[in-house]
């Protein structure tokens, strides 16, 4: 279609921002009305009485076409707006009407980006940025490239607070390939490494935990971005619970063999208890490991091998001195070992009474409240609706039916003969509960 010269001025557009009631509509006027080579010029103009449209539009009712009129103003940089009303738009717009122009969203998302860096000062972006990643998608689970790069500026600003709501509350579940067409399985990996970073910054090393393995055992041809995860990994893992775990069986063998061949196995397996082993790994590979960005984490192994050293003695003995701990977890000072005790004591890291030299282990106390049985029971039930639906979802799609046609496994056809959706998948999908919360007990 040939352009219109009919809108080709801020006023006209303007009035069909204002009077349309057709969003779809109203993006094909503006996209395909507009000469190519000036559509951004003329959407970065003024109305003829000298206001700046941007200021008269409503976010929430024209969110379409202020989509247009700020990605055209973010890329002269001009006359940009505010970063107070570009955070504002991002964070009331109505995400129907944004999704039917994507490359206008990923124009924006260009914008605000060269805006920051205009600014020498990325982290103006990341309010927006966030907003984006959370409201844009059809839900904050469905990934998309803003995600990543919101993580990477998120880790490079040393701002880690921001991501939590996104990486605490929504797990990815899907990719969202119609909204950032450009998205890729690279962007996938990066985002869980990102993630992992930057709640292994905030200590938060559980859930640090779960996003380096989501990245490690992603399908696909080994990268070494998996395996810079699982080297991070194993370190969250010394931390938080003074070993390893192993991996699940589908982890592709060739990242597991290049961490293997690596300094950071080797640490692994002389943690916690052989110092001298530890120490001269960390001596002979310190370059290494400040090129590859993990000093910082091996510091914090490092520091907490004697507690869990201390940890594997309570299995073991009822009664030590303070000399034999010592000389178990590799301190000398009885002062120092000492602190040691009474510091795991009152962090509840171990059970124990300290009389002169003595220490007497006990049994932790084995004690759970129903708030804390009703909340891991509510966690429990949510995680299964998400799987049943993702099963659902996946049983679905053209991909697996071929393939499974293709096997022609028996099992797939005695399946498909039991009836309803809910028996192939062995469980009941969106009606609030499951059976096993009663059989278990704690309903």
């Amino acid at each position: 279609m040939a352009p219109s010269t009919e809108i080709a001025s801020m006023d006209n557009i303007f009035h069909h921002i204002t009077t349309s009631n057709n969003v779809m509509a109203l993006n094909v006027t503006i996209k395909n009305n507009l000469p190519k080579d000036a559509r951004d010029l003329i959407l970065s103009g003024s109305l003829s009485s000298g206001q700046d449209p941007l200021n008269v539009l409503d976010a929430r009712e024209n969110s379409l076409g202020m989509l247009y009129i700020l990605a055209a103003r973010l890329q002269t940089l001009s006359t940009p707006p505010t970063w107070d009303f570009i955070d504002h738009f991002c964070e009331v717009f109505n995400p129907e009407q944004v999704r039917h122009a994507p490359e206008r969203v990923v124009m924006l998302f260009a914008g605000i980006l060269r805006l920051a860096s205009h600014y020498q000062n990325m982290r103006l972006s990341l309010r927006s940025l966030r907003a984006l990643a959370m409201r844009y998608p059809p839900s904050p689970a469905h990934l998309t490239t803003i995600h990543a790069r919101f993580l990477l500026i998120c880790a490079q600003t040393q701002s880690f607070t921001h991501a939590l709501p996104l990486l605490l509350n929504h797990h990815i579940t899907d990719i969202a390939t119609s909204l950032t067409p450009e998205v890729t399985y690279i962007d996938n990996l990066i985002y869980h490494y990102l993630g992992g970073i930057c709640l292994a910054a905030l200590g938060r090393w559980a859930e640090s935990e779960d996003y380096f393995e989501v990245c490690i055992t992603a399908p696909g041809v080994a990268s070494a971005l998996q395996v810079e995860a699982l080297k991070k990994m194993k370190l969250v893992q010394l931390i938080r619970q003074g070993s390893t775990s192993p991996l699940p069986k589908y982890t592709n063998n060739a990242i597991l063999r290049a961490f293997k061949n690596s300094p950071y196995h080797a640490f692994v397996e002389a943690y916690p208890s052989n110092v001298d082993k530890m120490r001269s790994i960390i001596e002979k590979d310190r370059a290494l490991f400040q090129t590859e960005k993990n000093t910082g984490l091996l510091s914090r192994a490092w520091a907490r091998a004697p507690r869990w050293s201390l940890k594997k003695l309570t299995r073991t003995y009822v009664t030590l001195s303070l000399g034999e701990i010592g000389r178990q977890v590799g301190i000398k000072s009885e002062e120092e070992v000492r602190d040691l005790v009474l510091s795991m004591i009152e962090e509840g890291d171990v059970y124990a009474t300290l009389s002169d030299k003595t220490v007497t282990f006990s049994d932790p106390p084995q004690s759970f409240t129903k708030e804390q049985v009703d909340r891991v029971l509510l966690r429990a039930q949510q995680e299964c609706r998400e799987l049943g639906i993702l099963d659902l979802d996946t049983g679905k799609s053209k991909d697996f039916l071929s393939k499974a046609i293709k096997s022609q496994d028996p099992s797939w056809s005695s399946s498909m003969s039991m009836g309803g959706e809910e028996e192939v998948f062995g469980m009941t999908v969106g009606h609030g509960g499951s059976s096993w919360a009663e059989e278990i007990g704690f309903s």
